[in-house]
């Protein structure tokens, strides 16, 4: 199996993460059990930083928060310059809530509603990335009532396929998010911006998909984009000065997956468009990125406990743990694939293959397929790597099952992050109405 960032196989033949036995952070914090590496994270933050300061452009690194977020999340964002990207009021408010500075703040999403406007409005935040009609009507009767004019971009599609999942794909024309650039949509939404009202248009912003291992489809969307600033400068004599070209790009799930690196995504992006804004005879915008599997994906690792297992003679042997897709539903989502050892066996060969399924009362709760394995038994430690991005934020309470916790490990030192939810956490919203309060039975 790959050992991402600074896992290790220690003196002991246990996984190691950030300098800590993760069969200690099993007994210490109980399973299942998010571990971060702290340093790959702030290494993948930094590289973003450094492949575009060797570009010369302008530039903003925004962490999508979408793929992880937490108050401990949005704090090391911010300590390392990066902005961020929302898509609630509860991203939002959790990203306050960590001190974030709301001027570096992106707010997203296809349907915001007017009180989540609102509190974007009255929170300060520093750029809103439109995604329909209804929604740059209603942000700017909200903008202008309140005496604001607010930065935005339009977030256009520019018909791009990228070549991933078609849950993940956003790019092509038939998508539920932005303006459609083919069918001339985009054009009439930037001259209707123009004239609104409390938004300030300084851009367009277009998103291909996600787990992208190439870089052609960037320079495609940055062609078809920069088409569109060309158009409105000679049309309304404006120029606009940024540009987010989105995020998706992807990392090592299993070994046939080849990721590029950060600086490469980075150079090909700042190439397509110094290009492509040079021969329209235009200046270079900022550019923004929206990084957010790739920077915290393949630093999350989920423990689990082995408890039951059944042999299906001449069929298959299946190993269930303590977790499933109430905590990891990529699998049943987009058929996701991960690699996985035992972190207490971890130097032991693999001497049978088995298939990972979860507790969850489902037939599709499967986590791996045909893993190989030493021969696991009840108790053993089962680490399945990758389960950083897209794991705690879509977590559940199907089966009535409480979230887990999460840490950060760095430097031998382990910090909860987020505590593992309680029984009574379950019930707390719940209510008896009145008529049913009287004794059971009676």
């Amino acid at each position: 199996m790959y050992l991402h960032g600074t896992s290790r196989i220690n003196e002991k033949g246990r996984l190691e993460i950030g300098g800590c036995d993760t069969v200690d952070l099993a007994e210490q914090f109980g399973t299942p059990l998010y571990v971060y590496d702290e340093e790959m994270i702030r290494d993948i933050c930094r590289a973003y930083k450094q492949a575009f300061a060797e570009t010369g452009l302008r530039y903003q690194v925004a962490y999508a928060s979408k793929a992880f977020s937490s108050l401990a999340m949005c704090r090391l964002v911010a300590e390392e310059g990066l902005s961020l990207d929302v898509v609630s009021a509860g991203e939002l408010f959790t990203a306050a809530q960590a001190g974030f500075p709301v001027e570096r703040i992106h707010f997203h999403g296809n349907n915001k509603s007017p009180d989540e406007l609102d509190y974007a409005l009255q929170m300060g935040v520093g750029e809103f990335v439109v995604d329909n009609f209804y929604e740059l009507n209603l942000l700017g009767q909200l903008a202008f009532g309140r005496g604001q004019t607010v930065p935005i971009l339009l977030r256009v599609t520019p018909g791009v396929e990228a070549h991933t999942h078609e849950y993940i794909s956003t790019g092509q024309q038939d998508s539920k998010f932005g303006f459609d650039v083919a069918s001339g949509q985009a054009k009439i939404a930037i001259e209707t911006a123009l004239r609104t009202k409390g938004v300030k248009l300084g851009g367009l912003h277009s998103h291909i998909g996600s787990q992208i291992f190439e870089t052609e489809g960037f320079a495609v969307a940055i062609s078809r984009v920069a088409e569109l600033y060309e158009w409105t400068s000679q049309e309304f004599a404006v120029n606009f000065d940024r540009l987010n070209v989105g995020g998706g790009f992807g990392i090592r799930y299993i070994a046939e997956d080849q990721p590029l690196r950060p600086k490469d995504y980075v150079r090909a992006i700042a190439d397509a468009v110094k290009s492509e804004f040079a021969v329209r005879g235009l200046d270079d915008p900022e550019v923004i990125i929206e990084p957010g599997r790739s920077i915290v994906g393949a630093a999350g690792t989920t423990l689990y406990t082995v408890g039951s297992s059944k042999t299906i003679p001449g069929i298959r042997k299946y190993i269930a743990v303590d977790g499933g897709m109430s905590d990891n539903p990529r699998p049943a989502l987009y058929q996701a694939e991960h690699e996985a050892i035992l972190a207490n066996r971890a130097r032991e060969a693999a001497e049978e293959t088995v298939s990972v399924a979860g507790k969850c009362c489902e037939s599709g709760d499967m986590l791996i397929w045909d893993l190989q394995l030493p021969p696991a038994e009840s108790s053993d430690i089962l680490a399945v790597t990758c389960t950083g991005a897209y794991n705690y934020s879509m977590a559940s309470n199907y089966n009535r099952l409480p979230r887990p916790a999460a840490v950060f490990v760095k430097n031998g030192r382990a910090d909860l992050i987020i505590r593992r939810e309680t029984l009574e956490d379950l019930i707390r919203n719940d209510l008896l109405p009145e008529r049913m309060t009287a004794e059971v039975g009676k």
